[in-house]
């Protein structure tokens, strides 16, 4: 059965949120509705339907029209078996220490435990999100793995929204006596996290929550942190600052991403007025991580 989606931009979280609204009452009906903002400092807002048939593209000009929005781009998806697209475009990444595979890669697994110091952490190839292969989820690794070279061990760990859970597994890997909370605001990533933990042989040692930010008793119990990963983006990052500094102590260290380049100095600013100190950043392609040090 084809799918078609139909996509906008335009200025305003407000004006999004009504465009959405409207479109919901369309017939045919969509099946499902998104507003996202897009993370490049414009303002701008994108708005995206998907439906089973092909929507009116009159109305769809009308309401863009009305809403202020620039005119639908309308495409129909082809049918395609995604696992299996995702099993084949999902090599195995090489952060540091850690390889990140898929199931479908498991056969790579001994000869990676062969070369010794190796780590190797599978990421079920039917998951998109934080598989290693993103600039973001790579940028972290690597940054961990730089830490831990250098004689870096925290006591106790927090990743905020963990997706996959890649980076509290591998902190877990290395931390064997480590406290490691891993949490995420969406609850399906929390299951995925907590069934990648699984089959990592790290049941026991990452508890998986679901959690806004820090806005879970066991994670505000279990503070300060030694260390805290965020993979998200440059809202809620800047948002969190407050939070950060709250739920760390001096010398506790941050590893941030999930911000473009171009986002990179707004974040830091707003961390150093929370009270941390840039210590590394690194660029990959468009993508920045940060690494912070709390005064």
């Amino acid at each position: 059965m084809p799918t078609f989606t139909a996509l906008t931009t335009l200025p305003g979280e407000d004006a999004a949120n009504a465009l959405a609204e409207a479109i919901e009452k369309m017939e045919p009906e969509p099946t499902g509705v998104g507003v996202f903002e897009i993370e490049d400092d414009s303002g701008l807002w994108e708005v995206g339907a998907y439906f089973l048939e092909q929507p009116d593209e009159v109305v769809l000009d009308v309401l863009a029209l009305a809403f202020g929005a620039k005119p639908f781009a309308l495409s129909e998806l082809p049918e395609i078996d995604w696992v299996a697209k995702v099993r084949r475009e999902l090599s195995p990444v090489e952060a540091g220490r850690f390889f990140v595979y898929g199931s479908h890669d498991a056969d790579l697994v001994p000869g990676i435990l062969a070369q010794g110091g190796r780590i190797p952490l599978m990421i079920e190839a039917t998951v998109a999100f934080g598989t290693g292969h993103h600039g973001t989820t790579l940028g972290c690794l690597r940054a961990f793995d730089r830490l831990f070279e250098v004689g870096f061990r925290p006591a106790s760990v927090a990743d905020i929204g963990c997706g996959t859970a890649v980076l509290a597994m591998a902190a877990a890997s290395v931390l064997p006596d480590a406290l490691i909370i891993a949490s995420d605001i969406d609850e399906v990533a929390v299951d995925v996290a907590e069934a990648n933990v699984a089959i990592n042989n790290l049941a026991g040692r990452i508890e998986c929550l679901e959690a806004a930010g820090f806005a879970n008793p066991r994670l505000a119990a279990a503070a300060p942190y030694d260390l805290v990963f965020a993979n998200i983006l440059k809202g809620p990052l800047i948002e969190l600052a407050p939070s950060m500094a709250a739920h760390t102590t001096t010398g506790s260290l941050l590893i941030l991403s999930g911000l473009l380049v171009v986002q990179a100095e707004a974040v830091t600013a707003a961390y150093v007025s929370a009270g941390f100190a840039p210590a590394v950043r690194d660029d990959i392609g468009e993508w920045s991580t940060l690494v912070l040090r709390r005064n």
